[in-house]
């Protein structure tokens, strides 16, 4: 661990927050996919979230619903997910990779074997939606013993005494979800909520970011003020699914502007 810690000082001594990028490995298909990955990654992608694909994704939107169903028909398997991220990681050494995953096929391959292959295929860090922290201990210590970060989730809904919890448990960073409900591109968010919750996390001592619903430069802006950075998934997912790589690039440069809150 420490990569992620060392990405967030890095960009803070530069006046800015992290743009966290979501993709789908294998949609539409594995080629768009590695070539989207790289777009991203070559337009401002601060730190890097990689989608693998389940059939039962409870807390995704009707996007990346539809990116897990197509990846799973294109036949991606994980040692396609960790082929893309060794492939990556050659050229992209300095940017953290987490794993977004459900816990299904963690606890089916075993959890000592899922993490061995993670971070020898140069994961950085595991998300995992579905497991609470209450039942993460054994994760958590494994992932630890390998060199991986455990990111767990926050809501708007957690109590205080939940939100010290998972600040507790959570390595590197906390990732809030920024509103009840699945992901998804929203026009509008609520940011003094938001805002209020993300201070008690970092009071606690946590990097924070925040995402689910993040889709606009001035939703970056916004959230750079009193977070440690953002995480965009459906509207690169969408634009992706669209073939538009040019669109892609601009998308996120665009948002990474939205994440510099002083000039360097």
């Amino acid at each position: 661990m420490g990569g992620l810690e060392e990405r967030f000082s890095f960009l803070e001594s530069k006046g800015e927050r992290a743009l966290v990028s979501y993709l789908m490995v294998g949609y539409p298909s594995y080629d768009v996919s590695v070539k989207a990955f790289r777009t991203v990654l070559e337009n401002g992608t601060d730190i890097l979230e990689i989608g693998f694909p389940f059939s039962d994704p409870v807390a995704d939107g009707p996007t990346i619903q539809t990116a897990h169903e197509i990846a799973l028909r294109n036949g991606i398997r994980l040692k396609d997910v960790l082929r893309l991220s060794v492939d990556l990681r050659e050229d992209f050494p300095g940017v953290p990779f987490l794993l977004m995953t459900y816990y299904n096929p963690v606890f089916r391959m075993g959890i000592e074997k899922f993490c061995g292959v993670c971070a020898d295929a140069g994961i950085d860090g595991l998300i995992v939606p579905d497991l609470p922290p209450e039942e993460c201990g054994d994760l958590k210590r494994t992932a630890e013993k390998k060199g991986l970060s455990l990111v767990l989730l926050a809501s708007p809904t957690s109590t205080e005494r939940r939100l010290k919890k998972i600040a507790t448990l959570s390595d590197d960073m906390v990732y809030f979800v920024s509103v009840t409900g699945t992901t998804g591109a929203r026009e509008e968010l609520p940011l003094k909520r938001i805002e209020e919750k993300v201070r008690f996390l970092k009071d606690l001592g946590k990097r924070v970011v925040v995402g689910f619903g993040v889709s606009k430069k001035e939703h970056a802006r916004r959230i750079s003020s009193f977070a440690d950075g953002v995480v965009v998934g459906s509207l690169l997912v969408r634009i992706t699914s669209e073939g538009d790589i040019s669109g892609l690039a601009s998308a996120v440069r665009k948002l990474k502007e939205g994440t510099i809150i002083k000039d360097s």
